[in-house]
């Protein structure tokens, strides 16, 4: 009887062990995966903490990345890497450039599936969030039939510091580069497409996708664009170097701030959860301005150049990749950086008394110049009127937020990329509203959604498990997670979102592309609903204060 049990209960553990493992050959070498288990049951060949750069450590740090050399023997990529250096996320190492490979259907043979691919750059500023499957779950996503690739990239500091020759800058994007070429190389051993690769970025991640699509560095290594609520090409300036925000950064660790030299020497020794940490110490107003380290426009040193001109100059004169393009915005966007500014009454009084500072962090746009004090004014007079602000400007202040750092960015984006492309350019705007936010109510205990937050839609796409629950099939969210993870597989594999032979969660509606005449956009809620102008004339303003006939 014992043995007969031992034996059955062998066989059970070794057919376990099998179901958990899986091994694929790359051109790099062998891999070793595990699998997960999608939303609907499907098994997932989950591929976690494969290197694609080397350590970016030591005299690596501030350099641009270098891409994996091949190993011999079997690359144990059956759990995840740690996140690179940042607040309030464990563990990290700035050892940290590792992407995430998900399929659920892998070469046999001779026969390879082939299936669209979608890179997904995460959000964050440039300095936080991870690809770390607890972070980016794929259990959603892969019950459609893709494979998906998600990636760690250098952030702030140790990816964004920018100081002349030392440093030109842009390290962050360049990680994306090489990433995006190990997916050309090896994606196809992942039963991936190296010739359908859809990049999908989100706030951070959508402002590098627009940046890829100017960059020489990234040509032909992408074939399609989401751009998930951000934009590089609104009114936020980019500047040529960061040596200001260097120098803070060294007298933030106790280093000197001479010049760029000391400094890059100086930083180089200093610990990297120490710089990652450091990040809060930055902010000037309250939490504000919310982005800090930034792409940069880079100078001529001799170095092979990420980015050598502002992005919309180079997409107005022709140098652009012209690819299908979705793009939008949530409802609500970064309505709920309005309340922390009313509730605190030293930071109340101080932009009610110098609102032409202070507007600048909040809504980021250049300092201390006139054309700066002109849109300061523009902004206090068409948001929030002559009179002083109190809890009642909540929703204008909420407007402004949200406008001026997503949403504005956002429809240039569609503006200028549907003028100058020959491919079709999808507008959205996503307006459902489930249980679960990225923001609630204060005082509502975690209860009560302040309207459709900034990152909101991710939790339909992706599981992210510190935050909220898995949505099985007696959550009544699962139907928008049908449909949201529907309409961008079918845009990564034929271009159109809404090809209804590809899914039938989309129903029959026809989502019409973008142009500057009737600016059709699909509102992506209850139901999908196609209509007109949106936010018209918000955006009005902001096109009035920054036309694209302006210089750059």
């Amino acid at each position: 009887m014992w043995l007969r049990v031992f034996l059955i209960v062998f066989v059970l553990l070794h057919c376990v062990f099998a179901a958990q493992n899986v091994q694929v050959s790359t051109p790099l070498g062998k891999i070793l995966g595990t699998t997960l288990t999608t939303r609907l049951g499907k098994t997932i060949y989950a591929f976690r903490g494969i290197r694609y750069g080397k350590p970016p450590v030591n005299e690596l740090r501030f350099k641009p990345p270098q891409p994996v050399d091949p190993w011999s023997g079997i690359y144990n990529a059956t759990s995840d890497a740690p996140a690179c250096p940042q607040p309030g996320i464990t563990p990290v190492s700035e050892d940290c450039l590792f992407l995430n490979v998900y399929a659920t259907k892998l070469p046999a043979g001779k026969n390879n599936p082939k299936r669209p691919v979608i890179i997904h750059l995460h959000p964050g500023g440039f300095y936080s969030v991870t690809s770390r499957s607890n972070w980016a779950g794929p259990q959603y996503f892969m019950d459609q039939d893709i494979v998906m690739v998600t990636l760690n990239y250098r952030l702030a500091t140790l990816g964004f510091i920018s100081v002349g020759k030392e440093a030109p800058g842009n390290n962050g994007l360049r990680d994306q580069v090489i990433a995006m070429k190990w997916v050309q190389k090896n994606i196809a051993s992942f039963g991936g497409d190296p010739n359908s690769v859809t990049l999908y970025g989100y706030s951070a991640g959508a402002w590098s996708i627009t940046l890829h699509m100017v960059s020489p560095m990234s040509r032909g290594l992408f074939h399609k664009a989401i751009l998930g609520s951000g934009s590089a090409l609104g009114h936020w300036p980019l500047p040529r170097h960061q040596l200001d925000l260097a120098k803070k950064q060294a007298r933030i660790v106790g280093c000197p701030d001479d010049n760029a030299t000391v400094v890059i020497d100086c930083l180089r020794k200093t610990p990297a959860e120490e710089l990652g940490n450091s990040f809060f110490q930055f902010a000037e107003f309250g939490t504000d301005p919310i982005l800090i380290w930034s792409p940069v426009i880079e100078e001529d040193f001799g170095q092979e150049r990420f980015l050598p001109d502002h992005p919309i100059k180079l997409i107005k004169s022709g140098k652009f990749e012209q690819v299908p393009v979705i793009a939008g915005i949530t409802k609500d966007e970064f309505a709920q950086r309005a309340f922390p500014i009313l509730s605190n009454d030293s930071l109340l009084q101080q932009v009610n008394n110098d609102f032409e500072r202070y507007a600048p962090l909040m809504f980021i746009y250049e300092r201390g110049t006139s054309k700066s004090k002109e849109v300061s004014r523009s902004v206090r007079q068409f948001y929030l009127g002559v009179d002083p602000i109190t809890n009642a400007s909540l929703q204008n202040l909420e407007n402004a937020y949200s406008d001026s750092i997503v949403g504005f960015p956002a429809n240039r984006a569609v503006d200028l990329i549907s003028t100058y492309s020959n491919k079709p350019v999808y507008y959205y705007l996503f307006t459902y509203q489930g249980r679960y936010s990225h923001f609630y109510l204060p005082d509502s205990n975690g209860t009560i959604p302040n309207g459709v937050a900034h990152h909101d839609d991710l939790i339909y796409l992706f599981y992210i498990s510190p935050l909220f629950p898995f949505f099985n099939s007696s959550f009544p969210e699962t139907k928008m997670v049908e449909t949201l993870s529907s309409l961008w597989a079918n845009f990564a594999n034929t271009g159109d979102p809404t090809d209804c032979s590809l899914n039938e969660n989309i129903g029959n509606i026809e989502w019409i592309p973008y142009d500057t005449t009737t600016k059709k956009y699909l509102e992506i809620g209850e139901k999908l609903t196609l209509k007109e102008k949106l936010f018209e004339d918000r955006y009005s303003f902001w096109r009035n204060l920054y036309p694209l006939s302006s210089n750059v």
